[in-house]
């Protein structure tokens, strides 16, 4: 390091240069975790929004249904679930996630979330009149009508 001259200080190029090489590096080392960490989030608030939608069918269906289960417009009418939700599409998601609910009658539903367009999401999940929550590898930006998968840790 050169000894100043009257009125020069600060950092060298070479100083500058090591500082930008540490940032980049530890920026290489953090954004990857903090992408798996975002999307561990997302898929942990879709799970949750499954066991919300399988909560309010069941409600819906015992009180106000006569054992029919209800669609989004009226399970989000009655309160049971947020408007939130209801409005979860692929363009407006809800953490990530576009929601849906198809096939609501007397024998059964089907609930559905899949990750929506350019969102941290790798699986979508599905669920029925059973409660279970399935888990299946993302295959579009369509919430499933049926439910495949392999069942999570209920």
């Amino acid at each position: 390091m050169q000894h100043p001259k009257d009125g020069q200080r600060g950092f060298s190029l070479v100083e500058l240069l090591i500082v930008v090489a540490v940032i980049g590096i530890l920026a290489a080392v953090s954004i990857p975790n903090l992408l798996a960490s975002r999307r561990a989030a997302n898929e942990a608030s879709a799970i949750q929004t499954m066991r919300t939608l399988s909560s309010a069918e069941g409600t819906y269906a015992s009180t106000y249904g006569n054992g029919v289960y209800g669609t989004m417009q009226q399970l989000s009418d009655l309160k049971l679930i947020d408007s939130a939700i209801r409005n979860a599409t692929a363009m407006v998601p809800k953490s990530g996630y576009s929601f849906a609910i198809t096939n609501p009658t007397g024998s059964g539903y089907v609930s559905a979330a899949a990750p929506a367009l350019g969102t941290m999401g790798s699986r979508q999940f599905s669920s029925d009149e059973s409660g279970i929550i399935y888990a299946a590898p993302q295959s579009g930006s369509t919430p499933p009508t049926t439910t495949s998968g392999t069942p999570i840790g209920n």
